[in-house]
């Protein structure tokens, strides 16, 4: 490990500002109509009594007059390859919903279906996927899966770079049954549950099936590797929707609470508060929807899970909260460069905890090519401070085949707190530029995002300029299965903080770039893909104009093996100043100075199909001006359908100069799903640094899609020291409580 001098580097002379107008102005010259000719399903309408009976068995007489769909094509492990097994597809509809039945042939003994909790991973099961481009936008829709245990997941498309937001829960019901030549489904869309314009009959749609025993990916349309699923632009096309009805578009779903709190040592140890609320959504036209929640209450949501931070820079823990989640696809901005102007988890939540949500107002949806987003949400005073108003106004316009410009503004007003004093109100502004298409020489995926955001000056009395308060940035991006590349660029300003977004850090300016050559070795038997990559950050101070990071990260062999394990061994070269100390454990300083330090880690997973599933990784280098040892080790095991319990353990051993120490953090989680409705999760927490144990329980039951009972426990023990027998630690409870929670959903 060494030690050496920081030099002041030459300042980027470009303008940020001339490097975003480039960055607009260089892809979408490159852009070419696509000429790729997508297949068409036709969907036969349901004439008098011939209706459908959801069993999960195609013997009604209504799939027999619908056409069927037949002609997949395997996508992996062999490109435009005949599939192995049969699928066959068939949609018929009735004046309220759209069904889809699908008979998916193969040997019975070979199925998986490990999972049965809605929206849980199928990576380990066969599943059937498709996807409704309801606007034939070739950007936003909807995605849905189902596994042969009748598992059901969904979410929404869009929200940056084709990703699925799976917070979205539609209603709808899918039914399975297994059969002697492989297994079936009925699946049930009421149209209700759904946006688009009544006045088309045509609509994008895609379907793919995953034959897990063989890892093989076989898909309806777009069945090239440079084509997923998720992206709409590659979906087929669903023709003859006629004559359907939505409803009236009301939507009131009240709810009960009853809490019981313990905290021992408190003056007042039991409460037992409870609480009623109601959400009232409306559909404003067929593809714009509105929705108020009043006395919002998030009782069932799940604890994060627990992370060790040896970083100086603060984690990011996702959004758990449905009312936040639901739709947020459309406040994505600029995802990939990190710039956040909004993040959720600033609105009714500080420092950890809670702040009570008095009502909340949400728009979402189409309104003709613009992608709308609206959040009015104000919380309640506490103790130490006023009530808040937090406004999100998001705007999405489609240009070109597959692109967006949007713009974002956000605004926290916080009411007089203890002292009678308030701060002033804080903004934020931004735009950002999404671009994205297939054609690039020919048939190559390319991709842009460039942005500019500006928050209001938190200090007025402190004098700053415009660079100051801004960040922007541009990346370019190039995704494809032999070769993928990035080239990243942003800026953010010292006093770049929006007040209600997350930003891990700023005063500095970044370039990075990063190239990947992934050749498939056919030569090799046993292995499907091998990644080969190089990223290079490069990173300086605004105002010092100092290197602060210069780092490489080598992958010298990613193996992705045809049986679904992987093999990845890495090695990272890091250069890093630092110009303050900062404490990384208790009674434990890093220096100022600069380090330069290297690291090596070796990692292995094996496929999850497995009843038995390991993910380890080992790694061993430099940390700061002494070493570092980390292990992380996770097995999951599945006994039987349903049921599955997990144990994660992350181990680090680190030395330095002015002492040593230790972190420990273990995970336990398990899962019980006596079907598809009925659900009973439990996770138990520890790590050495909060010392801290902790116990949550779920038990989740859906009457019927829309309707739900949660039945929730919490526990919170202190690991003490241990008393005169040292084999015995104490455990001392911090606090305890439950919630049981029931939610009833009425539509018109």
């Amino acid at each position: 490990m060494s030690r050496i001098v920081p030099r002041p580097s030459t300042r980027w002379s470009t303008a940020p500002a001339a490097l975003l107008l480039l960055a607009c102005a260089l892809p979408v010259a490159a852009q070419t109509p696509g000429d790729d000719a997508a297949p068409t399903a036709q969907a036969h309408r349901l004439q008098g009594p011939a209706g459908i009976d959801l069993d999960g068995h195609l013997d009604d007489v209504a799939w027999d007059r619908a056409r069927p769909m037949t002609d997949f094509v395997q996508v992996e492990p062999r490109e435009g390859a005949e599939p192995s097994e049969r699928t066959v597809v068939r949609i018929v509809y009735d004046e309220d919903a759209l069904y889809i039945g699908a008979k998916l042939f193969g040997d019975p003994g070979a199925i998986l279906a490990y999972q049965r909790r809605r929206d849980a991973g199928l990576g380990t099961d066969d599943r059937f996927m498709w996807i409704l481009d309801t606007f034939r936008d070739g950007r936003t829709g909807y995605f849905f899966e189902i596994n042969p245990a009748g598992l059901m997941g969904d979410g929404l498309l869009g929200g940056g770079h084709f990703g699925v937001n799976k917070s979205w829960d539609g209603v709808w019901e899918a039914r399975t049954a297994r059969l002697e030549d492989g297994w079936s489904a009925e699946i049930r869309i009421p149209f209700s549950t759904l946006n688009f314009d009544p006045a088309d009959d045509t609509w994008g749609i895609n379907f793919q099936r995953t034959i897990r025993h063989r890892n093989e990916e076989i898909r309806w349309a777009g069945p090239r590797r440079n084509q997923r699923l998720t992206e709409p632009a590659h979906a087929g096309t669903l023709t003859g929707i006629e004559g359907v009805s939505q409803g009236v578009g009301v939507e009131v779903t009240p709810y009960a609470v009853q809490n019981w709190r313990q905290a021992p040592g408190a003056q007042d140890p039991n409460r037992f508060p409870g609480d009623v609320g109601f959400d009232v959504g409306y559909s404003l036209t067929p593809s714009l929807r509105g929705a108020l929640s009043v006395n919002t209450d998030f009782a069932e949501v799940e604890v994060d899970q627990r992370r060790v931070n040896l970083t100086r820079f603060p984690l990011y823990f996702p959004e758990q909260r449905d009312f936040f989640l639901e739709g947020s696809g459309v406040y994505s901005f600029a995802p990939r460069s990190g710039p956040t102007p909004y993040f959720s988890r600033r609105i009714g939540l500080r420092q950890g905890e809670a702040v009570p949500i008095d009502f909340g107002g949400r728009l979402g949806g189409q309104a003709g090519p613009y992608e709308l987003g609206f959040l009015q949400v104000r919380t309640a005073a506490t103790d130490a401070f006023g009530r808040e108003d937090f406004t999100v106004a998001r705007a999405k316009r489609a240009i070109l085949e597959r692109s967006t410009l949007g713009a974002i503004y956000t605004r926290r007003a916080t009411g007089p707190g203890p002292d009678g004093v308030a701060p002033p109100d804080r903004h934020t502004f931004g735009v950002d530029l999404d671009y994205a298409t297939s054609h690039l020489l020919g048939d190559q995926n390319f991709e842009m995002e460039a942005f500019a955001v500006w928050n209001s000056n938190p200090d007025p009395d402190v004098s700053r300029d415009l660079n100051d308060l801004t960040a922007r940035g541009f990346r370019f991006n190039f995704p494809n299965d032999l070769w993928q590349a990035h080239l990243s660029y942003r800026e953010f300003g010292p006093a770049y903080n929006p007040a209600v977004g997350f930003v891990r850090r700023n005063d500095f300016r970044r370039v990075e770039p990063r190239v990947a050559w992934r050749p498939r070795p056919e030569f090799l038997a046993a292995v499907r893909q091998v990644t080969f990559a190089a990223q290079f950050r490069y990173l300086e101070s605004l105002t010092g104009g100092v290197v602060e990071e210069r780092r490489w990260d080598l992958d010298l062999a990613d193996i992705e093996f045809e049986s679904g394990d992987r093999l990845e061994v890495e090695a990272t070269q890091l250069y890093e100043y630092l110009d303050r100390s900062f404490e990384v454990a208790d009674g434990i300083q890093v220096l100022p100075g600069a380090y330069r330090t290297w690291e090596q880690s070796v990692s292995l997973s094996t496929a999850g199909r497995r009843p038995l599933s390991l993910d380890a990784e080992l790694s061993h280098g430099g940390f700061w001006d002494g070493d570092r040892t980390g292990l992380e080790l996770g097995l999951t095991a599945r006994p039987l359908p349903g049921i599955s319990a997990s144990v994660d353990y992350n181990r680090n051993e680190i030395t330095l100069p002015r002492g040593a120490f230790d972190t420990n953090l273990l995970r336990l989680n398990t899962s019980w799903d006596l079907s598809p409705w009925t659900s009973l999760r439990t996770s138990v927490q520890y790590d050495d640094v909060s010392e801290v144990l902790g116990l949550f329980g779920l038990l989740r039951w859906i009457i019927r899609p829309g309707n739900e009972v949660f039945l929730v426990y919490t526990h919170n023990w202190l690991h003490a020291e241990p008393g005169q027998d040292a084999l015995d630690p104490r455990f001392i409870t911090l606090s305890r409580g439950a919630s049981a929670k029931i939610v009833y959903s009425f539509r018109w």
